[in-house]
């Protein structure tokens, strides 16, 4: 028998990804296994990838890998640029450092724009840099459209209006691992070239499943890669997956997850999914502002629709609130990450989510904000509840 002591009720997983999974995506994972190399598999990874396209807008292929989103950065680096090649990237936040520094281990030249982790990348930034690389050696411009741990969204289609207007031939990659199923995204219409992300956030799935959706002109540029891999190989899954099978072992369960959760997006509609994350967002703002408390993003036009992070007065602990709000309401809100440990916390409001499981999450922040002495203003949850009744 356990020596935890029993917790009524369920708990509150609110930090921006591992998101919550539906009940019915669970049962779906549950099923038996099937042969991945058999006659029924085809089905599953065809229906997958029809259904996966419309997620990205796009006609182009989306590739599926056993792996975190981690994996995806360093599979689109591997297959469309070479050892020593210039990629431009922007410091917006703690996982754009990371992509960063996998870059860096692989051998790219990393040209890096440093930020203060609460805006998202500068378009006219990217114009000024690649303007200024005349001989074109900057081969590709990396950007995170939702950055985790700041709640920042940067302005795609600007940084790709920024390119073209610097006529600048680079690749472009985008990480939309918090970002995908929460709010517009544009593979094709922003001329996106690798749009990296992964299944533990808006497609409401546990962490395991990464992506690549990958432009004709980034399959082209694979063709003339340097680099030495085999697993991330994306002209094996082409080949591969035009079957309707994969070039290793599959993850099944995870794929029949999936399935699920795009129908579950398609049945609810994704303009109404994205218009859902939105309101959920503008509500825990408006909490934010009540509280007298400060949110990181800076910037209207960069709010985002899948986490708001929260800076706490000088001199007070995020973390210590925190714990706090764990142990008392059986809540899990995101930590501050990299220079912004224990300075902020992280609401998440992403994908199963609606307006009373985020009534509750407000309820328990403005609870522990009583509790800790953390500087406040009481009326947070009253001003969500509001506007999600207005």
């Amino acid at each position: 028998m356990s020596n935890t002591p029993f917790r009524p009720g369920r708990h509150f997983l609110q930090i921006p990804g591992p998101s919550n999974v539906p009940d019915s995506v669970l049962r779906a994972m549950a099923q038996p296994v099937i042969d991945h190399r058999g006659p029924e598999f085809p089905a599953l990874t065809f229906n997958i990838l029809e259904q996966i396209k419309p997620v990205f807008n796009t006609e182009s292929p989306v590739f599926i890998y056993p792996a975190s989103g981690t994996g995806g950065w360093e599979c689109a680096l591997l297959n469309a640029l070479s050892p020593g090649d210039k990629v431009l990237a922007f410091e917006t936040g703690h996982f754009a450092t990371l992509w960063k520094e996998v870059a860096d281990k692989l051998g790219l030249e990393v040209q890096w724009v440093a930020g203060d982790w609460r805006h998202g990348v500068d378009p006219e930034k990217v114009e000024e840099a690649l303007k200024a690389d005349t001989t074109h050696s900057i081969k590709a411009v990396l950007a995170v459209h939702t950055e985790t741990s700041t709640g920042v969204t940067s302005r795609i289609d600007k940084v790709r209006q920024a390119i073209d207007a610097a006529a600048h031939p680079a690749l472009f990659f985008v990480d939309a691992v918090s970002s995908l199923a929460c709010t517009e995204y544009q593979h094709d219409e922003w001329k996106v070239d690798v749009t990296v992300s992964g299944s533990q956030k808006g497609l409401m799935l546990p962490p395991g499943l990464s992506f690549n959706a990958v432009s004709e002109k980034a399959l082209a540029a694979s063709k003339q890669s340097k680099f030495h891999h085999s697993y991330w190989r994306w002209d094996a899954m082409l080949s591969f997956n035009a079957k309707g099978y994969y070039p290793y072992t599959p993850s099944t369960n995870l794929l029949y997850g999936l399935e699920e959760a795009l129908s579950l997006l398609h049945q609810e509609g994704l303009d109404n999914v994205f218009a859902r994350h939105y309101r959920l967002a503008e509500a825990t703002r408006r909490a934010v502002s009540a509280w007298g408390l400060e949110n990181i993003c800076l910037n209207s036009e960069e709010f985002c629709n899948s986490t708001t992070a929260v800076l706490v007065p000088e001199g007070s602990d995020a973390d210590a609130l925190r714990t706090i709000i764990l142990q008392r309401f059986n809540m899990s809100l995101g930590t501050g990450l990299g220079k912004l440990k224990g300075k902020i916390f992280r609401i998440g409001h992403i994908g199963d989510f609606n307006e009373l499981m985020l009534a509750g999450t407000l309820g328990g922040v403005e609870m522990g904000l009583n509790i800790s002495g953390i500087p406040y203003q009481k009326g947070g949850v009253n001003a969500a509840l509001d506007f999600l009744s207005s």
